[in-house]
């Protein structure tokens, strides 16, 4: 079944390649007349999903998400020349306030912890118990764990997951919602991490986890919105996961804060299928 034809080839590729990649699978063909550039849908029964894609497309085919399915494949489909390129993914992150803040507050705060100040920033980011908070009424402790890290390969790790991700939610939900998916995804896995280790934890790890759960679900739920993690992707993530329960690691993992935070990031996932069109 033939579900669009274009005059030229580089949006067709560019299209074949983002809709293979989400599943759905086309071929291209070349034919003859006005618009020779076809991709020919393979599975009938995902029309609905291939066109709303398609429709997305059409409206704005410079997104950066179809350039990186592109990429990942391992093709790289120029829609025209341009004098200057700045990648998809620093392009989507530059659009990205929430995402950018919360580089830069981790950022900062491992910088200060380079510089001496460790001891001091984890007395006023750890995590307290709620009755505790309501006497002091410091309530950004609920979240504080997120921005500490306690070494160069935690951090990077982190905020290169965050950084893709999050940047990616924030294209497409908008900045609230991912402030609203970082506290959230923040406060119940640092909360239970507390409930099981106590105030000694830190790490964007279990907001990390719960943007990948966010993310994997939304693709899985709603493969119309164009969120999705490869299969390859989601086997690393579940793998480092049961890893660090098998305590085969050189460093001390927050396995809890991982696990609610991945468990809450797919029920918020679930939530937003339910509520959003």
């Amino acid at each position: 079944m033939q579900l669009i034809a274009f005059s030229q080839e580089a949006p067709a590729q560019l299209l074949a390649n983002y809709l293979n990649q989400q599943g759905i699978a086309v071929r291209y063909n070349h034919s003859d007349g006005e618009h020779p550039h076809c991709l020919i849908l393979l599975d009938e029964d995902k029309w609905e999903a291939a066109r709303l894609i398609t429709q997305d497309f059409i409206r704005n085919p410079r997104q950066a998400k179809y350039q990186q399915a592109a990429w990942q494949q391992g093709e790289a489909v120029q829609l025209q020349p341009v004098a200057r390129q700045v990648s998809p993914q620093l392009q989507m992150l530059l659009r990205s306030p929430v995402t950018l803040l919360v580089l830069v507050a981790c950022g900062l705060v491992y910088i200060g912890s380079l510089m001496g100040w460790f001891t001091q920033l984890q007395y006023w980011l750890s995590f307290q118990s709620p009755s505790l908070l309501s006497e002091n009424h410091q309530w950004w402790r609920l979240l504080g764990p997120a921005f500490l890290h306690f070494s160069a390969l935690h951090i990077v790790f982190n905020l290169l997951w965050w950084a893709m991700l999050g940047s990616q939610i924030e294209d497409k939900f908008g900045s609230v919602n991912l402030l609203l998916i970082f506290v959230l995804t923040a406060l119940f896995s640092n909360y239970a991490q507390y409930l099981h280790t106590g105030p000694n934890f830190g790490g964007l790890s279990g907001v990390v986890y719960g943007v990948m759960g966010f993310v994997w679900w939304c693709g899985w739920l709603r493969p119309q919105w164009g969120l999705s993690l490869s299969k390859p992707l989601v086997g690393f993530i579940l793998f480092w996961l049961v890893l660090g329960y098998a305590d085969l690691l050189w460093v001390s993992v927050a396995n809890t804060a991982h696990t609610v935070g991945l468990v809450s990031g797919c029920l918020l996932a679930l939530g937003y299928s339910r509520i959003r069109r």
